[in-house]
């Protein structure tokens, strides 16, 4: 029940970190207009590089590292402690780097304003209590800043002039969050004097880690990095606009990848092998489930969100949703096999070989597929990429798991999935789309596909069942 309840956490504040920017988006693309969703999305696409570099890895491994140490308070300190300053050693070395490039950047204010993510990086230490599993604070303290960011928004960005102001206040809401995870670290660890400390015995292992981080940020920003220089900055705002609908849908499904690594960390290190197999089967059939209803669902809805979400100019965004979706399933597999059963198995070089494959494949793609077909291109080179990612994922655990336990109620989901998708992307396509439409047309998607589960009858339907009993003894 205490992985189900961090899931639920996790997964409400997964939720909340990509629908709050949706919303704040919805209102933006229209204040700031095409152009400057484009610009905001082009500049943080490369202050993101920075951050990257900056974070190294460490969120990954600390979150790993934490989990193996967590029932020794003084050892779980040491790497706690080593971690901050090896994280603050790195944020430092990118901002040397990133004043360096400042000068050559055609924006240089607004990327001036962009490095308060990076500076929000230093004071971020949701590793560690993901680490020890309580996600109750990283949800509940970083909420209220989220939404008073949000409010900010709607308060002082008022037309196209604002685009500087609006990307502070996001980067004061990342630094800020970031910060209300100190206060409650003095009552889980104790004070290391700085001399018992080696934080460069965590370089390789973080290194490790903050490759394949590396590679999955190429084929996450480098389309739109590429689209803003190949087709201009306006493709890279509607690319944008449809990976944030996209992501907001996954992140329900992608939350069980943080739950479940510190879970699967701990199992491991206690020699657990036959439970971390039967957890692996029980979190891809769950997914399988969100993912496959996720995955129709948004597609039959997908044509006409562009401009119904963000207006008049967006027209693009709903094609590219619709072409995105796949990637839905795809990344839901990589995560339940690559987050929550490679990485917490130490099996860090099949997980980082399979994303640089991704990475490999979405460069090669992206020259032609954007030259000749520009956003549709960038989309299609995107789910080909998770394609590769999750293929040779599957392929790594061939000898370890069993593809039957995996796959045994997919066709069940596709099923249900195929049935909900006909009515609504019909009636979506026919009706005129309002807000009230397409909440009716989630109700009856939602209706559609239970129903078919209850009558397909998948082991989960049992499982939920036991769960329910439990929880009435």
């Amino acid at each position: 029940m205490n992985v189900i309840r961090n899931y639920l956490y996790n997964a409400g504040y997964q939720l909340l970190l990509v629908i709050l920017p949706l919303v704040s988006i919805t209102y933006v693309s229209r204040v700031l207009t095409n152009t400057g969703v484009g610009l905001n999305a082009y500049t943080n696409s490369i202050i993101t590089y920075f951050v990257l570099f900056g974070s190294l890895g460490i969120n990954l491994y600390g979150n790993r590292q934490i989990a193996y140490l967590r029932e020794n308070q003084l050892e779980m300190s040491k790497a706690f402690w080593e971690l901050v300053i090896l994280r603050i050693l790195a944020v430092l070395i990118a901002f040397v780097a990133f004043f360096v490039y400042l000068p050559f950047s055609k924006n240089p204010m607004l990327m001036f304003f962009q490095s308060l993510n990076l500076l929000a990086v230093i004071f971020d230490i949701s590793w560690f209590y993901m680490g020890i599993e309580d996600f109750k604070k990283t949800v509940t303290r970083n909420t209220l800043v989220k939404i008073l960011s949000l409010a900010a928004i709607f308060i002082f960005v008022k037309n196209k002039n604002d685009l500087g102001l609006y990307v502070i206040i996001l980067g004061m809401g990342t630094f800020l969050g970031n910060l209300t995870f100190w206060p409650f670290i003095k009552d889980l660890i104790v004070k290391i004097p700085y001399k018992q400390l080696h934080p460069f015995r965590h370089l390789r292992p973080s290194i490790a880690l903050f490759i394949p981080q590396v590679a999955i940020s190429v084929y996450a920003v480098l389309n739109k990095t590429m689209l803003g220089k190949m087709t201009g900055t306006v493709n890279s705002g509607y690319y944008n606009n449809a990976d944030t609908l996209i992501k907001t849908v996954l992140a329900v499904a992608t939350a069980t990848g943080t739950v479940m690594l510190p879970h699967v960390a701990n199992a491991f290190a206690n020699g657990e092998k036959k439970r971390i197999n039967q957890m692996l089967y029980d979190s891809f059939d769950f997914i399988s489930f969100l993912t496959v209803a996720m995955m129709f669902g948004i597609a039959g809805l997908s044509l006409n969100l562009g401009t119904l979400v963000f207006g008049s100019g967006f027209e693009p965004v709903g094609m590219a949703v619709l072409l995105e979706s796949p990637v839905i399933i795809l990344i839901g597999w990589s995560n339940a096999i690559g987050t929550q059963f490679l990485l917490p198995t130490n099996r860090t070089r099949e997980y980082t070989a399979s994303v640089i494959i991704g990475a490999i494949v979405n460069i090669v793609l992206n020259f032609p597929l954007i030259y000749f077909w520009g956003l549709v291109g960038a989309m299609l080179a995107t789910v080909i990429s998770e394609v590769c990612v999750t293929g040779y994922q599957l392929w790594t655990i061939r000898k370890t798991v069993s593809y039957r336990k995996l796959f045994q109620n997919f066709w069940k989901y596709l099923v249900a999935g195929l049935v909900m998708f006909i009515p609504i992307f019909k009636i979506n396509n026919t009706v005129n789309s309002t807000i009230v439409s397409i909440l009716l047309e989630v109700v009856l998607g939602i209706v559609v596909y239970f129903v078919m589960i209850l009558l397909l009858r998948p082991t989960i339907v049992n499982k939920a069942r036991d769960i329910l009993n439990k929880r009435k003894k």
